[in-house]
């Protein structure tokens, strides 16, 4: 059954409690993105030395304290850094060294060596400590600090392909239940953690629920939205994600230990067991359930919906074409709910290939936006300023796909936004040297804005044209695609970013193959959501020219069936209509003649499309 235009107009539509539902999803967007960006909080290297070892220093030196001692026991970093070197302190020798200190002179040292009473550090960026300082991830323990990053974004990876495909097979409110509760009970053990490896672990199992929470989230708004209104309700649910980026720093301030940062945002995931006990807040979706037959919970859902909606379907407009007699007339053949696994994807040609591209954009995307930030460090402080302009292009671009995707199409500004993506990197690997610092800021500002507007409209088109039956784990796969990318980062830090360059210059080529691809895709602007593996199948790719037959026959010519939505059918017109009479008394004989006009309407235009 065709959902969007067949069963939601007979259930209220798009009415007041699926606006409510929908709006309701963008809250705990809020609390994932203090989950997922505290992670550049925890991590921050702060500015730091050795601290002086007075066991390292000759008899006439031990004295010393303040800059005078620093002076004595640290090497300077080289031109045109400054500062005391972060892992180096002076050796001295232990002879003559009183001897020297009597001729007024500072005996030489020794050379230099490790350090061996562990480090100062400079207050952080928001939290005063974190686990650098807590556990002195520096100077030879410094790739533990990117390994960490990696593991927490191979768990948001894992958590997008086993949750996403939960999502199919047990329904999104149940996902959505389980991820939750494994969040924060995960986000406790994190905030407890009594060493690295036990952090460690805590991180790549907390990401993978939070990644449980955000998609069953993006996949039931998505769902509860008719045609016109999804890319909408989408975006604001953006625009609620980077609220969430822009809250943490302040926050920040004010936990000032990572500790209590993270407890904060455990204790916040808490509230969204509101969600688990009022079921009216987080129903299980009706288009899940008949798409994958459960015949009789959809009845139950789709019957909740109308009354929330102000619906009564036992009404005698809806007689004639009783929408649950439908469902029961499904049932007749094969009464077995009917599931799918993500093989049913790539088992799809069209599916697959439509899959793979979109996942290939959201891929190149998130891996590029690394090499337009490294090009902002060198502005502003190396944290704040790169922080909340990354955050503000982020907004700018949720702004820019509200405003030009639903007029010209997701195909069209997707390509647009692959090809500044690329032009932008090209320009970056082959003029920096040649232009000034303002230019070279605006092209990565220009650049990490279109990434970011790729990465979003590629999951938002990719959950458009996934069938009902595998959109959690074709979307949970895409999603992972991009954290694939994101990790990018701090494997190259794991290398100390040697082979920045051919990142870099692999990135750029991609996003220019990637304009290829995009021209494959179908478009999906004002038209029904794809039901089961048929229908997305279905989805082919428009001409890109218009052409007309030639040996048509104009007095033969037919009109082919459109999946493209159009609110004004039939059921809603039933439904205003029936309002409008009992705005004046009952008139059964009038409601009679009307029910009548409308089957004969009906019959006739199924007549013409025959």
């Amino acid at each position: 059954m065709d959902f969007d235009s067949r069963v939601a107009p007979q259930v209220g539509g798009f009415g007041r409690y699926s606006r409510l539902l929908a709006a309701a999803s963008w809250l705990p967007n809020v609390l994932l993105a203090l989950g997922c960006f505290s992670e550049v909080f925890f991590t921050a290297v702060p500015d730091h030395h050795c601290r002086p070892d007075p066991a390292l220093l000759p008899g006439g030196l031990v004295n010393l304290t303040g800059l005078e001692l620093l002076n004595a026991s640290l090497p300077h970093l080289p031109p045109p850094a400054s500062g005391w070197s972060h892992c180096e302190l002076y050796h001295y020798p232990t002879t003559n060294g009183t001897a020297a200190l009597s001729n007024g002179t500072r005996p030489n040292s020794n050379g230099t060596g490790p350090c061996t009473r562990g480090w100062e550090y400079q207050p952080t960026a928001g939290l005063q400590t974190n686990i650098v300082t807590k556990w002195d991830l520096v100077c030879s323990s410094h790739w533990k600090v990117p390994l960490e990053q990696v593991c927490f974004m191979f768990g948001w990876l894992s958590g997008f392909i086993v949750f996403g495909s939960t999502c199919d097979r047990f329904g999104r409110r149940a996902t959505f239940l389980v991820s939750v509760f494994l969040a924060v009970l995960l986000g406790t053990g994190v905030s407890v953690s009594l060493d690295y490896l036990m952090f460690l672990l805590m991180r790549l199992f907390q990401g993978a629920a939070l990644a449980g929470i955000f998609l069953p989230l993006y996949v039931a708004r998505l769902e509860l939205c008719d045609p016109p209104n999804r890319l909408m309700f989408t975006m604001v649910g953006g625009f609620f994600w980077v609220a969430g980026e822009l809250l943490l720093p302040g926050l920040a301030v004010l936990c000032r230990d990572w500790r209590i940062l993270q407890a904060v945002g455990t204790a916040s995931l808490g509230l969204l067991f509101g969600f688990c006990c009022c079921q009216s807040l987080f129903p299980e979706s009706p288009r899940w359930l008949l798409a994958t037959r459960q015949l009789d919970r959809s009845k139950k859902g789709l019957r909740m919906f109308a009354e929330a909606n102000g619906v009564n379907l036992d009404d005698e407009f809806y007689n004639h074409d009783n929408l649950f007699a439908e469902i029961d007339a499904l049932s007749e053949d094969d009464p077995q709910p009917r599931y799918h696994t993500a093989g049913a994807i790539f088992c799809s040609r069209v599916i697959g290939k439509n899959s793979l591209i979109l996942g290939f954009t959201a891929f190149i995307g998130s891996g590029i936006r690394h090499c337009f930030a490294r090009n902002l460090m060198g502005y502003g402080p190396p944290l704040y300023f790169m922080y909340f302009l990354l955050t503000g292009s982020e907004a700018v671009a949720c702004l820019f796909l509200c405003v030009t995707v639903n007029r010209f199409g997701r195909r069209g500004i997707l390509l647009l936004c692959a090809i500044l993506t690329g032009i932008s990197s090209l320009l970056l690997l082959a003029l920096t040297q040649y232009l000034y610092a303002g230019l070279t800021l605006a092209i990565s500002i220009l650049g990490a804005l279109a990434a970011h507007g790729l990465v979003m409209l590629s999951l938002f088109f990719a959950s458009e044209i996934l069938p009902t039956v595998v959109r959690g784990s074709g979307l949970g796969l895409i999603m992972a695609a991009s954290f694939v990318g994101k990790s990018a980062a701090p494997l190259l830090d794991l290398h100390n970013n040697r082979g920045f360059f051919l990142h870099h210059v692999v990135f750029s080529s991609f996003a220019i193959l990637s304009v290829l691809t995009i021209m494959l895709l179908p478009e999906s602007k004002r038209k029904c959501l794809p039901e089961s593996i048929k229908d997305g199948e279905n989805l082919r790719r428009p001409p890109l020219f218009l052409s007309h037959a030639v040996d048509g026959l104009p007095l033969l010519s037919h009109r082919k069936k459109s999946r493209e939505y159009n609110p004004e059918n039939y059921s809603r017109l039933v439904t205003a209509t029936k309002k409008m009479l009992g705005q004046k008394g009952d008139r059964p004989e009038g409601s009679r003649l009307l029910t009548d006009m409308v089957r004969d309407d009906e019959n006739e235009a199924l007549h013409e499309e025959a």
